[in-house]
């Protein structure tokens, strides 16, 4: 948690490491994997290509998730959910069918199915999140689909497993109930009345298959009469909620603070389930799940055209300031997926030779290495950003101060992470450091806010340097920055 206050004297931090809110969830550092564009054909999955391993995955791809300590990928989608039948995946890859696929236009092949994707999980180091199909899906579907992931008895979904060369489970641990299921992209779009009833019957149903399952309910932006209403109905079922958000807009202050939309959803989504635990008299209090988020414009990057958005330094920002979020928030949040983990939307693109890591990879890369552990609570004083916001409620419904801060402890180091919003420098005092002491210094920027990195040339990277706490630290314009020092 961050507390402002606004002044128009010399900015400050401050920070009390004695000060520890809440733990941060690993799984706010989780991934999403789509069969939509790059993602699995091209990006996870290459067979033949020269940086693909005797499994056809990508090498490449799977060491910069291994550099993430990604826990947790979600999986087949997405939108793509709600035409696939997993069982059109498993078996010998030339008796599997294509389909039609809806969701994006195209024509899935199944060439890479549960059991790939389970390998590649292993091979990632990284555990598997599957979404149920709850539009043209069944119940049975469903429960056979657990059974074939996590079942140990003489039943015949299981013996499938095992005569596609698995013996023992998977034990996939986190399931999905549907995604977007409220939307009208959907194919079998419900409303929140008959969502609810079905999710409410297929929990119960899962969960006397496999008790050990954590389930996610569908929510929507968290903070809408879907969620309240779907909440109400089924929280004694469910273990998370999902909520989505994207955030993008050509004018770079709009684009950068847009994620502070997600911080007020997260908020008035917790109070929603704690709403509903009273309502119910529901002990457990499940956490968000907020299974797709990043930055994107959809006009700019179309998802019937592979949904390929090359970022700026702008979008660099934004994406501090949607981690700052989840560090801030870390009381509520059970787990994040960025969406997506390669080449959709995503920070990491692969090449014929090798991969790009976009402006947005090396912000998200500091706060997957450093940002762990347990809040603590931070205060700063500074101005504040008063103009234009998307979406516009921002404005007036949270404050908007120049420097947009988290900070966190764990095993002794103290990390601080400040997005400088402004095109101004600010020499900030930061207090909690003691004078003399190194800190660590990691700063992303560039020259140009529309920066981008582009095969061959990266023009938004990290620079380290050192800090002895001896004068005011100065923040950059436009720019990121970390600060680690030992307590």
């Amino acid at each position: 948690m961050t507390t402002f206050t606004l002044t128009s004297s010399d900015p400050s931090i401050s920070i009390d490491p004695t000060r520890i809110l809440s733990p941060i969830a690993p799984e706010i550092y989780s991934g999403f994997t789509e069969h939509m564009g790059r993602c699995i054909y091209g990006g996870l999955y290459s067979p033949g290509h020269p940086l693909s391993d005797a499994n056809g995955f990508r090498t490449d791809v799977i060491a910069a998730i291994k550099e993430l300590r990604c826990p947790v990928v979600r999986y087949p989608g997405g939108n793509f959910c709600a035409t696939y039948h997993w069982l059109d995946g498993v078996g010998p890859v030339e008796k599997r069918p294509k389909r039609p696929e809806l969701a994006w236009d195209g024509i899935e092949t199944n060439r890479f199915g549960t059991d790939e994707f389970m390998k590649w999980c292993e091979a990632a180091e990284t555990k598997p999140y599957l979404c149920l199909n709850m539009g043209t899906g069944t119940l049975d579907e469903a429960l056979a689909w657990v059974e074939y992931c996590n079942g140990t008895k003489d039943t015949y979904y299981a013996n499938l497993r095992r005569a596609n060369g698995r013996e023992e489970p998977y034990n996939v641990k986190y399931w999905a109930l549907g995604n977007e299921c409220y939307g009208e992209w959907q194919v079998a779009q419900m409303t929140k009345e008959d969502y609810a009833k079905k999710a409410y019957q297929w929990a119960k149903a899962l969960k006397l298959l496999d008790p050990s399952i954590c389930l996610i309910l569908c929510g929507e932006l968290g903070y809408v009469e879907w969620d309240r209403h779907v909440l109400g109905e089924c929280i004694k079922w469910i273990d998370m909620h999902s909520i989505h958000a994207y955030t993008a807009d050509k004018d770079h202050l709009p684009n950068a603070t847009g994620p502070l939309a997600a911080e007020r959803a997260i908020q008035i989504c917790a109070s929603l389930i704690d709403m509903a635990r009273i309502r119910t008299g529901t002990t457990s209090r499940p956490k968000i799940c907020f299974d797709e988020w990043n930055i994107w414009d959809p006009l700019r990057a179309p998802g019937q055209s592979g949904a390929e958005e090359s970022y700026t330094l702008s979008d660099a920002l934004a994406m501090g300031v949607w981690c700052n979020v989840f560090i801030r928030q870390s009381a509520y949040i059970g787990m994040a997926n960025i969406a997506q983990s390669v080449n959709v939307i995503s920070p990491l693109m692969t090449t014929d030779t090798g991969l790009v890591k976009q402006t947005t990879w090396w912000v998200y890369l500091l706060f997957a290495k450093y940002m762990r552990g347990h809040t603590l609570g931070t205060h700063v004083c500074c101005g504040r950003y008063e103009g234009r916001t998307n979406p516009s409620w921002i404005q007036g419904t949270a404050e908007i101060p120049w420097l947009d801060v988290a900070a966190c402890v764990e095993d002794g180091w103290v990390s601080l992470a400040v997005v400088n919003l402004g095109g101004e420098e600010m020499a900030t005092e930061v207090r909690g450091v003691e004078v003399g002491r190194e800190v660590e210094v990691y700063v992303v920027t560039g020259e140009e806010l529309g920066d981008r990195n582009v095969e061959g040339e990266t023009k938004v990277r990290i620079q380290e340097s050192r800090w002895t706490a001896e004068e005011r630290f100065v923040f950059k314009k436009y720019s990121f920055t970390m600060l680690r020092w030992r307590l």
